[in-house]
Parts: C-alpha cells; structure tokens; sequence
C-alpha cells in the first residue's frame, strides 16, 4: 500500500511547486467549463512551462496527443 504522505515529504520544493501549478491550470478550465472531473483530455502548456497558467498558454487536449508533444 502507497504512503501518499511519505511520497510528498520527500518531493523537492520544485516538483511541489509545478504540480500545484498543474493543478491550478486545470481548476482555471473546468471553471470556464473548457474540461470536467473523468473526461480524460489533458490540458496542455503550449510554452512547455508549468509555471505559466496564462489563458493563451493553455490548451486542451486528448492524452495521446499530449503525449506525442513530449519533449525531445
């Protein structure tokens, strides 16, 4: 069984900060009504930077083309 708690005390100060950045950019469009909770899309930084949540950096899409947008 997972530690959850454990696993997040041992995440650096960065890796905290961009996953709450994540999680801000995808609460901004489910109040816009752009995804929901379950619908499987993902939404996407268009600059490559979790940091930045402007409107015009965000997209959504499915998981494979998000995917295949990976960094190389």
């Amino acid at each position: 069984m997972r530690n959850y708690k454990a696993e997040y005390a041992r995440e650096t100060r960065e890796r905290r900060d961009k996953r709450a950045a994540r999680n801000r950019a995808r609460y901004s469009l489910m109040k816009k009504g752009r995804v929901k909770k379950g619908d499987g899309k993902h939404v996407d930084h268009k600059n490559r930077n979790a940091l930045d949540n402007r409107p015009g950096n965000l997209s959504v899409m499915s998981r494979a083309s998000n995917l295949a947008r990976r960094r190389k």
